[in-house]
């Protein structure tokens, strides 16, 4: 469990939202299709809530077999939201508790696991999984908090809790709890915050390597222009031929060197990185 103070008085101590709303059936669907315009700049018309939203569409589905599978009717609400992702390509399980004002946004590619849970007011991308890593009938899916953002792509894994307004960065894995106010990015993802960025404008760690691949290109740009030059500019005279050659063979002899030292020192910025990178780590 969280031991954020906040979270303490919005879940129980197995990342249950304490506080779930039922409203009437028809106040649900009736809130779902006035979401979209207030969170979709793109909204134009009311038709479009009907061919061009389907996540709009799995959510009245998902409303309705939700309540199938309350009153016992599992398998009916099974077959439902099997027919729903055929047609809209998002998949929701009925058991998963999802609040009110809920927007999934173009929705292709969305899994919402049986012991999910989300808030209200919550703003969900294409492509998000909020999956399970156990094979244990537990809760072992997530639980988003109120006026949370997941962003396209990302991975929510396990039975962990996404604070309130708390924002999960695009194709980001989410594998620990993500504090009320936050954002988290990257695989797997960790908790940003302003100060955080602000210390790395101010120092960078990262250290920068040389362009090794375009030495090399450079490099083997000369040799093919160094066998050209010998083949048309070699004189006829064998003293002028040795001078030439030997003049030709100095000048690569020195590119070779140049190409040697842009290596070693490629190899001794990359140990210098990964050595500033060890250290930042074992401060974290």
């Amino acid at each position: 469990m969280n031991t954020n103070n906040t979270l303490e008085t919005l879940i129980d101590a197995n990342n249950n939202i304490i506080y779930k709303e039922f409203p009437s059936l028809w106040e649900q669907i009736k809130e779902d299709f006035c979401t979209p315009q207030l969170k979709d700049p793109a909204y134009n018309h009311f038709l479009e809530l009907f061919f061009n939203y389907p996540g709009l569409i799995a959510m009245v589905h998902y409303r309705i077999a939700h309540r199938f599978h309350k009153n016992g009717f599992k398998l009916l609400a099974r077959l439902l939201m099997g027919w729903t992702q055929f047609i809209t390509n998002i998949d929701i399980h009925p058991a998963a508790y999802i609040g009110r004002r809920v927007f999934i946004d173009h929705g292709i590619g969305v899994v919402i696991g049986e012991t999910a849970q989300i808030g209200n007011d919550v703003t969900i991308y294409q492509g998000v999984s909020l999956g399970g890593v156990s094979l244990e009938r537990t809760k072992r899916h997530p639980t988003i908090l109120h006026h949370a953002i997941i962003g396209a792509g990302a991975k929510v894994l396990g039975d962990i809790v996404i604070g309130e307004h708390a924002k999960i960065g695009s194709n980001s894995v989410v594998i620990k709890d993500v504090p009320d106010n936050s954002t988290a990015v990257g695989i797997p993802a960790r908790v940003i915050n302003k100060e955080e960025k602000r210390e790395k404008n101010e120092k960078p760690t990262r250290t920068k390597l040389p362009d090794i691949d375009q030495s090399m290109f450079e490099y083997v740009l000369f040799r093919l222009k160094f066998i050209e030059d010998i083949l048309t500019n070699m004189p006829n005279d064998n003293t002028q031929c040795k001078d030439f050659l030997r003049e030709q063979n100095d000048k690569l002899r020195m590119r070779e060197k140049e190409l040697e030292k842009t290596y070693q020192d490629f190899l001794q910025a990359l140990h210098k990185q990964d050595t500033t990178e060890t250290k930042t780590c074992d401060n974290k």
